[in-house]
């Protein structure tokens, strides 16, 4: 007896979903000449030698006998820009190519213009496959354009970008490690603000300290005024803190900060200092936000180069009535997860990383 499944078709649905895809339209002409397509994310190389390509179509689809009798179609290969394309050709209508441009390839199959990519194909081969067809075909023309993919996966349209730094090379200079973490800064804040729903800040080293250059809003952000630019003091802001704690005094001294102090203050702030690189995380309490009277709490994690040198920090700002930033929770551990990644893909190595530089005493004050 066979095993029965432990799972419904929803269930299935999403799983597969995790698997993230292109996204083609296929085409082709039926014996009267009228155009079809179909919206498919199921195309798939077979083979190189023959070149054999394959999808699969439902076979409740309206186009599906359309399909069944043809002998050649084409797979169009969205681009990015082409979202619109995509949704038109997913739904059930006699109306797609209304007001759509095409060129006409071999045996009048339809061909959509601006793609990332085209596929001429002959049909080799119809397989049932449960509920769909799975259609297997030759390749026999191609062309290309310059364009990236469009992408989708969970359920939503993606963009495709290379994956900065996978291989942990190491980047030639300061200036290029930076613009690579300001990449991938972007997108780990964009992740940790869908999943905790906290407000995210992506912050440089700017020629006048911390500068905010990205923010991704929770569903209540703290304010709606999240300036993009702005400039954070170095001893009173986690984020200033997180900069402090990994480059050499010289930089600090540059904007200004951290000024003059006793000798007591001094070994305050170096203690401090150090506490933010052991935990690889800066925390500032009970601060008001940007131009308003909102309470805060701020918890920032620095991103390092192969020197050991901060080049960005991801930071969390949230009204202090609910986000306690604790250093030791479920928030705090991801975040500094995060930054932890970041800074191995920018080659940083800690047995190859310059001891820290001796740190300047800070600012009398908060």
């Amino acid at each position: 007896m066979a095993d029965a499944p432990l799972f419904d078709s929803r269930d299935l649905r999403r799983v597969l979903g995790t698997f993230v895809t292109g996204v083609t339209v296929v085409t082709t002409t039926d014996d009267e000449g009228r155009f079809h397509g179909v919206t498919a994310n199921s195309f798939s190389s077979v083979s190189l030698d023959p070149p054999l390509v394959l999808w699969s179509q439902s076979v409740k689809s309206h186009s599906h006998p359309a399909f069944f009798k043809a002998e050649r179609f084409a797979v169009n290969i969205l681009a990015e820009d082409q979202i619109e394309l995509s949704k038109r050709f997913a739904k059930s209508s006699h109306e797609k190519f209304v007001g759509i441009d095409v060129d006409i390839g071999s045996g009048a199959v339809p061909l959509l213009r601006d793609c990332s990519a085209r596929l001429q194909c002959r049909v080799v081969s119809r397989v049932p496959g449960g509920d769909h067809t799975i259609y297997v075909g030759e390749v026999f023309a191609i062309d290309r354009a310059e364009r990236k993919p469009l992408v989708f996966g969970n359920g939503q349209y993606l963009l495709a970008d290379p994956h900065d730094m996978a291989d942990g090379a190491l980047l030639p200079d300061r200036k290029q490690a930076q613009l690579a973490a300001m990449r991938l800064g972007t997108r780990a804040i964009e992740r940790l603000a869908n999943q905790f729903d906290e407000t995210m800040a992506l912050a440089v080293w700017g020629t006048h300290g911390p500068t905010i250059t990205h923010w991704e809003p929770a569903s209540a952000p703290v304010s709606d005024a999240l300036p993009v630019g702005l400039i954070l003091p170095v001893t009173s802001t986690a984020t200033g803190l997180a900069f402090a704690a990994h480059l050499p005094p010289e930089a600090i001294a540059q904007t200004g900060w951290p000024g003059e102090a006793t000798t007591a203050e001094e070994g305050d702030w170096e203690e401090r200092l150090e506490d933010i690189r052991r935990l690889g995380l800066a925390r500032q309490g009970l601060e008001t936000f940007y131009r308003s009277e909102t309470l805060i709490n701020a918890l920032s994690a620095p991103v390092l180069d192969a020197s050991g040198q901060a080049v960005l920090a991801l930071t969390a700002v949230g009204e202090a009535s609910r986000f306690r930033a604790d250093l030791d929770g479920v928030f705090a551990r991801t975040l500094r997860q995060s930054a932890e990644d970041l800074s191995r893909r920018l080659g940083y190595r800690s047995d190859n990383a310059s001891e820290p530089a001796k740190r300047l005493q800070p600012a009398a004050g908060a």
